[in-house]
């Protein structure tokens, strides 16, 4: 990348709280947090029956009951994370208005909330009876346009929606549009709600754990022999995008610096599942990382977008060791704590380059022989210089970030 892109804030908020700390904390304990789901009729006996949900009340003071009335779950959650962030960067809203600051946020679903509600009033009074304020909330770049509403942001604003990669492809096309000139800031990041109706369909097409005899809940047994799926989490991360010369003439303290970034598509893959093309991955990956000066000998860990999906999971480890090799760094999997989709990947990715003292996720004492990838064994790892983010989508599509440390930092 010719633009040196920095992180300089980072908002989030997920089943363990609001902020960095509590994510951090549940990671350090693996502590997995999940509570019941709404069952609705024609679940399926032994079908998983809980998620990570939001604390009752994560938003004070970063939202007005008043602005949450007239937003989705995920609206509001995407514009609690992006205020969080802008004074994580220590910016003011009047520094930020206007068409320098873009917007790019990833979704896997939108808003399944509103869009249920918006379908049950067209069933039970007709389509001239349903809500505007539910129709204007359902489709998937709502929560991005809530975003610019509330920092006055009048740069590009874009969704992005690739299931398990949304986030990463996110945060990519945002250092882009840095790099490119268009932005002078950009938010990017992404952010999913949990609803009964989405929940029961991606239990009822296998997508998630089960609960078993012995722990009597679903695990995400990431990387795991006996790993059958993922848990679902709502939850939101934004990150503060800038070039680097501003942030440091601005004094303020840069998180991480956004170095390289790779993107592919895996065309052996079906619309609903992981394809089988991990040879041609990892060239992909390889060959882009070092089109742009990195040296996979320089990365001192991965942090795994593995979630615990059979197949999934399996593509993971053979992009990874056809990639690496026998000089595999740890890596990381922390959707065993985070679950799938909220957003709690990309804050947990933030938080590894620093000491990392997380436990094993809850199930994933069992590696899997045929992966020939065991998870991290909750050894301390020092700091990072250098770590690599992945992540795999069911569908095809396939995004790395590499993110570094700042000198001194």
């Amino acid at each position: 990348m010719s633009l040196d892109v920095v992180i300089t804030g980072a908002g989030t908020v997920g089943p363990p709280g609001a902020g960095l700390e509590p994510l951090r904390e549940s990671l350090r304990e693996g502590r997995l947090e999940l509570s019941p789901v709404e069952a609705l009729p024609g679940r399926r006996p032994g079908g998983a029956r809980l998620a990570g949900r939001l604390p009752e009340d994560p938003f004070q003071p970063w939202l007005s009951p008043r602005e949450a009335r007239r937003m989705s779950p995920a609206s509001r959650m995407a514009v609690c994370v992006a205020r969080m962030a802008v004074h994580d960067a220590n910016l003011e809203k009047e520094e930020l208005a206007g068409p320098g600051l873009a917007v790019s946020l990833g979704t896997a679903f939108g808003s399944t909330t509103y869009t249920a509600a918006l379908l049950q009033q067209a069933l039970d009074a007709g389509p001239t009876a349903i809500s505007p304020l539910l129709f204007m909330e359902t489709v998937a770049n709502a929560h991005a346009g809530q975003i610019a509403l509330a920092l006055g942001a009048t740069g590009s604003n874009l969704t992005i929606s690739q299931r398990e990669s949304s986030g990463l492809l996110a945060v990519a096309r945002g250092a882009d549009l840095l790099r490119q000139g268009r932005a002078e800031r950009v938010l990017a990041g992404s952010v999913d709600e949990v609803s009964p109706i989405q929940h029961h369909v991606l239990d009822r097409v296998g997508a998630l754990a089960r609960p078993t005899p012995q722990e009597d809940r679903e695990l995400p047994r990431v990387f795991g022999a006996e790993r059958d799926g993922f848990v679902i989490s709502e939850g939101g991360t934004v990150f503060v995008l800038e070039p680097g010369d501003r942030a440091r003439d601005r004094g303020t303290p840069i998180l991480a610096r956004l170095t390289a970034r790779a993107r592919a598509a895996d065309p052996s893959a079906p619309l609903g599942d992981w394809g089988h093309g991990a040879e041609e991955l990892a060239e992909r990956l390889t060959g882009e990382l070092r089109r742009q000066g990195i040296d996979l000998d320089s990365i001192d860990r991965v942090v795994s977008g593995a979630n615990g999906s059979p197949r999934g999971d399996l593509l993971e480890a053979r992009v990874l060791r056809a990639a690496f090799g026998n000089a595999l760094p740890p890596v990381l999997a922390p959707k065993s704590v985070t679950g799938e989709y909220g957003g709690g990947f990309l804050a947990s990715a933030l938080l590894a380059l620093d000491e990392v003292e997380w436990a094993p996720g809850p199930g994933c004492a069992q590696p899997d022989p045929e992966l020939d990838l065991p998870p991290h064994d909750g050894e301390r790892l020092a700091p990072a210089r250098r770590l690599l983010l992945t992540c795999l989508a069911s569908g095809g599509s396939a995004c790395w970030l590499v993110l570094d440390r700042e000198p001194g930092a």
